[in-house]
């Protein structure tokens, strides 16, 4: 249990006379034995983000579309705009890298870096953070980043 930050177990049984369950939040392993030498039905549900995350990203929105869904919802792809962007960055001048070169720089396989220029890649973001990192490029817009020494000298 040394994730129980990250987990929920719930712990139901039916009640007399009913079809309904019962469900009991239990945060302590001495709860959780206990309920489970009870012969009680156990469950463990990962939790996507805790109530005091300090990243405010939109995955485990996506994730739960995507549980309450019936239909197949689609992964998220990478935008085109910076597909184009690392494609035309890499062949610059001054990085003139084959995609094999790039992709051991940021310890991936070229079919990776191949799929994220084609831009049929399911968005990876710690990739195409390493990407972005090495070509000098943001990863949410594709845009150059400005030199920081050209900046300092002004």
């Amino acid at each position: 249990m040394a994730d129980d930050w990250d987990t929920v177990t719930k712990i139901g049984s039916k009640t007399k006379g009913g079809a309904s369950q019962r469900e009991t939040v239990v945060r302590g392993k001495g709860a959780l034995n206990a309920a489970q030498r009870s012969g009680n039905i156990v469950t463990t549900e990962k939790k996507y983000t805790g109530a005091n995350a300090t990243d405010k990203g939109t995955e485990g929105q996506r994730l739960t579309k995507v549980d309450r869904s019936d239909d197949i919802v689609a992964p998220q792809k990478l935008d085109t705009k910076i597909a184009d962007a690392i494609k035309n960055r890499r062949a610059q001048e001054g990085f003139k890298l084959t995609q094999a070169q790039l992709a051991q720089k940021v310890n991936a396989q070229a079919n990776d870096i191949k799929l994220l220029e084609s831009g049929s890649a399911i968005k990876n973001q710690a990739l195409l953070n390493k990407v972005a990192r090495v070509l000098k490029i943001s990863p949410r817009t594709g845009e150059p980043l400005a030199d920081k020494k050209a900046n300092d000298k002004k």
